[in-house]
C-alpha cells in the first residue's frame, strides 16, 4: 500500500525535527520545483533517489485489443522517473 502525502509529511516531520505544516510546505515546494523542471524539459536529479526526466515517444502503430484493428498512435512526451543505483540495490542486491 503506497504512503500517503500526510504520512510522508508526518515522517519527515519526526526525523527532521521540523512542524507537519513545515515538512508539508517542503514536499509542496518539491513537487512545484519537478513540475517547473519537467515543464521546461529538462530533468531533476534527486542524488541517491530518482531521476525525472521527459521522454520523447516515437508515433507507432497499436491495435485494438477488442477488434484486432490498427491503430496509429501519436508522439508524445512523457514523464519517466529512473530510480538511482543505490535505490535499485535495495531489491536487487548484487551476487557474490
Amino acid at each position: 500500500m503506497p504512503m500517503t502525502k500526510m504520512q510522508i509529511v508526518a515522517y519527515l516531520a519526526e526525523k527532521v525535527g521540523i512542524a507537519k505544516k513545515q515538512a508539508s510546505a517542503v514536499l509542496d515546494q518539491l513537487n512545484d520545483l519537478a513540475a517547473k523542471t519537467i515543464k521546461k524539459g529538462d530533468k531533476l536529479a534527486l542524488p541517491g533517489f530518482v531521476t525525472v526526466k521527459v521522454q520523447h515517444r516515437k508515433a507507432r502503430v497499436g491495435r485494438n485489443p477488442q477488434t484486432g484493428e490498427p491503430l496509429k498512435i501519436p508522439a508524445k512526451k512523457v514523464v519517466k522517473a529512473v530510480p538511482a543505483g543505490a535505490l535499485k540495490a535495495i531489491l536487487s542486491p548484487k551476487k557474490k
